[in-house]
């Protein structure tokens, strides 16, 4: 797979199998020797089977050397684990185990306990024991524990273990991902976006990131004084050439460039995708009197304010934007960045988050406008069908260009479906449907002085989408809101009558969250009116769940959601905080406070 942009390793899972330490006549350790390893080395597998790095390597499993049953050997196991770079550590066991003695203690690893469900030894009573004691502690723990009694010597595992095995697998290695990265804010406040003033102490003390910023004219100079990788923008600009399609120009006539200005406004922009990649991290082929400039801000995420300082004066960031955010370029299929429009570090961080869970491109797009079906029924003559219908109407998501272009939905799976594949997964003929899919138009000199292009798509697939917005409340800290819900596809003409109310030349996705008939989610409409910022961060699938685990390991708790309680799997000490989920969540996101906090 793709080499590593980042400098530091991926976060590596350390499994740890407990066992009943007593010896003496019947050795009952001895008896369960196999058995405790054998839970171990499947679980290994089914995380080395399912999970992967956002370069899309095979996450990274080390077992301790032996069964762990006193405290001699839970040292060794840690000495091991310190030494292998373990972040996350899952304790299985069959049996009853010494728990202060055989649990982890270390107060920075992410922690899961799978005991076995099985009436031959009591693995559920040391799993009910051990995370109490993870509790008293102020450890938190996930309990994993399947819903049937099994055969001890049932060396499957179930579906629902699975289930909870990977769900808590993938929301640990997105959390200990991002430990030690930086998000770079290129810029800083845009036209007074409450998202885009930047909160070092949240990104440091939740997330473990550290936060970098270099002001928009770093851009300038670079391309005034050559400090970029030549041969990656000749590249670029050629691929760019063969491969965008320049869209119409709306503009009056009297505003619009020549034909030799947006000639070179197109170098420009593709150009400043080059820099902000190189500023990201880092190039090892700039001149070498450049060496400093090569090391790049170590960024996992990244933030361009554009509007209004440079965009009154320069080409907009819309190029950059779309096409780093996209899940490949003129290298073909990689990665993909996150660079969030109008440096709203908040979306841009709810990007991250679901790229680090999916592999996937994510969408960055304002929550611009809801539709009733009266409205729609007013405006154009169309009865709402399908998942509009059932929602009461849908959700407009456009923005200025920032938008993946993966989110067309003219890549198709294996039913004929449209998708937003996991990047490794993307062919050339993907990329090719996509490219043809989209338009490049030259900007609205209304909004962007300067000139410069946006790219222009309809999503034309009904797909699973789950969008997410991260805000801070002052007195109350981070909290997270979840949607999931669907895009829709409009007929063509409906579509356009309601896309020429607002900018034509932006892309156009259109979302009906799925609704419960109460509170927030009663129609599309209240989802809307409960939504807490201007902007949201869109994923394909539904993975509310997996974000509400993400979030628990993160201490945000979630303050809005639609997703089934049944999916939902916080650590297990989330329960002595009362008996409702979302309350709990708060709770003890307070108590405990940010992983990463280090004066109280």
């Amino acid at each position: 797979m793709a080499k590593s942009r980042l400098i530091g390793d991926y976060p590596v899972i350390g499994i740890r199998p407990t066992i009943d330490g007593r010896r003496g006549t019947l050795d009952v350790r001895g008896s369960l020797e196999e058995q405790t390893m054998g839970m171990a080395k499947a679980a290994a597998k089914l995380f080395e089977e399912n999970i992967r790095y956002s370069n899309g390597e095979p996450v990274k499993v080390v077992i301790a050397d032996t069964t762990i049953g006193r405290v001699g050997e839970a040292a060794a196991c840690a000495d091991k684990f310190r030494k292998a770079g373990v972040d996350i550590t899952l304790t299985v066991t069959p049996c009853w185990c010494y728990g202060s003695e055989t649990m982890d203690t270390d107060p920075l690893t992410i922690k899961g306990v799978w005991g076995l469900n099985a009436t031959e030894r009591p693995g559920a009573v040391y799993l009910a024991s051990v995370l109490a004691t993870h509790a008293q502690k102020g450890l938190p723990a996930f309990g994993i524990y399947g819903h049937d009694v099994q055969d001890a010597d049932d060396e499957t595992i179930p579906e629902d273990v699975k289930a909870k095995l990977l769900r808590f697998g993938r929301a640990a290695v997105a959390a200990a991902s991002m430990r030690g990265k930086s998000y770079l804010q290129i810029g800083s406040v845009t036209m007074g976006i409450g998202g885009s003033i930047i909160s070092p102490e949240f990104i440091e003390e939740y997330l473990g990131m550290r936060v970098e910023s270099v002001d928009e004219v770093e851009i300038i100079r670079r391309m005034t004084e050559g400090i970029y990788d030549h041969e990656e923008f000749e590249k670029a600009l050629k691929w760019a050439k063969e491969t965008c399609t320049i869209g119409f120009d709306k503009n009056p006539p009297e505003l619009q460039m020549t034909e030799e200005q947006k000639e070179e406004q197109f170098e420009f922009v593709v150009k400043m995708a080059v820099i902000i990649k190189e500023l990201m991290n880092g190039c090892d082929k700039l001149d070498p009197k450049f060496s400093e400039e090569a090391i790049g801000h170590n960024a996992l995420a990244a933030g361009f304010q554009g509007q209004r300082q440079w965009t009154d004066f320069y080409p907009n960031g819309d190029f950059a934007e779309a096409m780093l955010n996209t899940s490949f370029d003129w290298e073909g299929a990689r990665e993909p960045y996150v660079l969030a429009t109008e440096n709203d570090v908040l979306n841009g961080l709810g990007m991250l988050f679901m790229k680090l869970l999916t592999g996937r491109a994510q969408m960055f797009a304002d929550v611009r406008t809801y539709w009733s079906g009266d409205a729609v029924k007013r405006v154009t003559g169309y009865d709402l069908e399908g998942k509009a219908k059932e929602s009461d109407g849908f959700i407009h998501l456009i923005n200025s260009g920032a938008c993946c272009l993966d989110a067309c939905g003219e890549v198709k799976d294996e039913n004929g479906n449209g998708t937003m594949k996991q990047w490794w997964d993307v062919t050339e003929e993907d990329q090719k449907k996509i490219m043809e899919a989209t338009t490049w138009n030259a900007a609205d000199n209304g909004y962007f002085r300067g000139g410069g292009f946006s790219s222009r798509f309809l999503t034309r697939a009904e797909m699973p989408a789950t969008m997410i917005r991260l805000n801070l409340v002052k007195g109350l800290g981070p909290v997270l809101q979840i949607a999931e819900g669907w895009t829709i596809n409009l007929p063509d003409d409906v579509s356009d009558t309601l896309w020429k109310r607002t900018d034509y030349t932006w892309p156009c996705t259109w979302f009906a969250p799925r609704c419960t008939g109460e509170g927030a989610f009663k129609t599309a409409y209240d989802m809307m009116n409960n939504w807490g910022a201007n902007h949201g961060a869109i994923s394909y699938g539904h993975i509310g769940a997996d974000l509400i685990t993400l979030c628990s390991i993160l201490r945000i708790p979630v303050c809005m959601h639609n997703v089934p309680e049944e999916e939902i799997f916080r650590p297990a000490a989330w329960n002595a905080f009362g008996m409702d989920k979302e309350g709990q969540d708060f709770r003890a996101c307070k108590a405990y406070g940010p992983l990463y906090k280090t004066i109280r």
